[in-house]
């Protein structure tokens, strides 16, 4: 099928790694763009769930573009930090992935080894238009725990410090291909996959 006859769908993001994820797991049905190639800007993520974020993103990409949107909410969930760093993971310290990562393993320090249980969530949105009543809405978590100390150079966020169950390496470093089939957002898109599909 070629670029022209696929509808176009808008990605509500300026993250380079969810949109290269997205582009991977969707990119056969639609031509998906980033929402900085139409001009979009952020929108105040003003939700108090990951549900609600992630709506007011896609409604505001379908509202200024005309188009489909897709959007999600991410982030990690440690319950022994009761939720933290969770709807403020992007901001948590108020600097990048890096500063974000050293503030977690801080607020961790005193943690015993049972108490290190995370996961990872994404909340994906599909709004064909900014009025749509009916959003497809599909969520996926990974589970996992948060290592003492980084490693790998893949990924993004709290990566480096991710250790999924079942696995030895940390997040950062899997193949893009291996986090593509077993990641949060790779879940969610595969329930919204199969709901586009019923």
């Amino acid at each position: 099928m070629s670029d022209d006859a696929r509808p176009r769908l808008i990605i509500a993001s300026h993250n380079p790694g969810k949109i290269l994820e997205f582009q991977a797991v969707l990119g056969h049905r639609w031509q998906v763009r980033p929402k900085a190639d139409l001009y979009v800007g952020d929108v105040e993520e003003t939700g108090s769930t990951f549900v609600e974020n992630a709506l007011i993103k896609a409604r505001h990409a379908c509202a200024r573009t005309g188009c489909a949107a897709l959007a999600d909410d991410s982030g990690l969930v440690v319950p022994a930090l009761e939720g933290a760093p969770g709807l403020r993971s992007a901001r948590y310290s108020g600097g990048d992935d890096e500063a974000n990562n050293a503030l977690l393993l801080k607020n961790m320090a005193t943690l015993e080894a049972d108490d290190r249980a995370a996961f990872y969530v994404a909340v994906v949105v599909l709004l064909e238009h900014a009025d749509d009543p009916t959003p497809l809405i599909a969520e996926g978590r990974w589970h996992g725990r948060i290592a003492a100390a980084p490693r790998g150079t893949g990924g993004f966020g709290y990566d480096p410090l991710f250790v999924a169950d079942g696995y030895e390496q940390h997040a950062a470093e899997l193949s893009a291909e291996e986090k593509n089939r077993v990641s949060h957002r790779a879940l969610a898109v595969q329930q919204l996959l199969q709901q586009l599909a019923a």
